[in-house]
């Protein structure tokens, strides 16, 4: 004898299966559950639950999903006047992730726009305390006081920052024209200085080499003539050089002995 379910029972069944159905969450590897139950936090839960299958009571409990997965967040431009009074517009990205999935929902309104905020108010405070050369030579050191001040400020709600990276400095256009020509005296000095050193070598070998030929005359005389031949050997009409005195000496020592045995006799 085939049973027959009136319509008020089958909308008694679909109405506990609809119920229990609410009661079950499926989540995902990256994400934990806080639990309220009453609008009180579910005891036992530190850090959140999941993943996998959480099942709560309909209509008591109230299941808020957060993710663990790491946010990338811009930082909007900011105007800066830095410590040497140069006005400048300063963005950034800070990569941070929730760490206490309980904390970042009960100790805070709202994670990412608190995140965002304490973000921005700590590049101006920090930039502001810094000069515009530590700014363009000492990026790395800034990005680090930058993370370890924000990731102090959002300890209490869970969120662990673990890198901040100044992008872009824009500088007014008449900086940017002052540090060109400053970077170009930069390139000319730099150029002297190694004109002078090169210079300073050669006087300094030159010395070296005359003091050496000074020790040995017969160098001398032998450098001359290598010079005199390569002098030769540039097919040259005429060739006019200076005699050394030294290669006449004995010529007129000699004529002069001559002369004194001469007027002896």
């Amino acid at each position: 004898m085939e049973t027959a379910f009136s319509p008020t029972v089958l909308l008694i069944l679909l109405a506990i299966g609809a119920l229990i159905s609410k009661g079950f969450y499926i989540l995902r590897e990256y994400e934990r559950a806080v639990i309220f139950r009453f609008g009180r936090l579910a005891r036992g839960l530190v850090g959140g639950l999941g993943p996998g299958v959480v099942i709560i009571i309909p209509f008591i409990d109230k299941l808020v999903r957060v993710s663990l997965r790491t946010v990338t967040m811009d930082v909007p431009p900011q105007d800066i006047i830095t410590k040497d009074n140069v006005s400048v517009s300063v963005n950034a990205v800070v990569y941070f992730r929730v760490v206490d999935a309980q904390r970042a929902i009960v100790e805070v309104e709202d994670y990412l726009y608190a995140t965002s905020m304490i973000a921005q108010t700590t590049l101006r405070s920090v930039l502001g305390q810094s000069q515009l050369d530590d700014l363009l030579a000492k990026r790395e050191e800034i990005n680090a006081e930058l993370q370890r001040i924000i990731d102090q400020a959002t300890e209490p709600w869970g969120v662990k920052v673990t890198a901040v990276e100044v992008k872009n400095v824009d500088l007014p256009q008449e900086m940017q024209r002052a540090i060109a020509r400053q970077a170009e005296a930069e390139r000319e000095r730099r150029s002297k200085v190694i004109h002078a050193e090169g210079e300073y070598q050669a006087a300094q070998r030159l010395a070296d080499a005359a003091e050496i030929l000074s020790r040995n005359p017969a160098s001398l005389q032998l450098r001359y003539l290598e010079t005199v031949t390569g002098m030769a050997g540039e097919k040259n009409s005429t060739v006019v050089f200076p005699l050394p005195i030294d290669l006449l000496t004995p010529l007129i020592k000699g004529l002069q002995h001559t002369r004194d045995e001469s007027s002896q006799s």
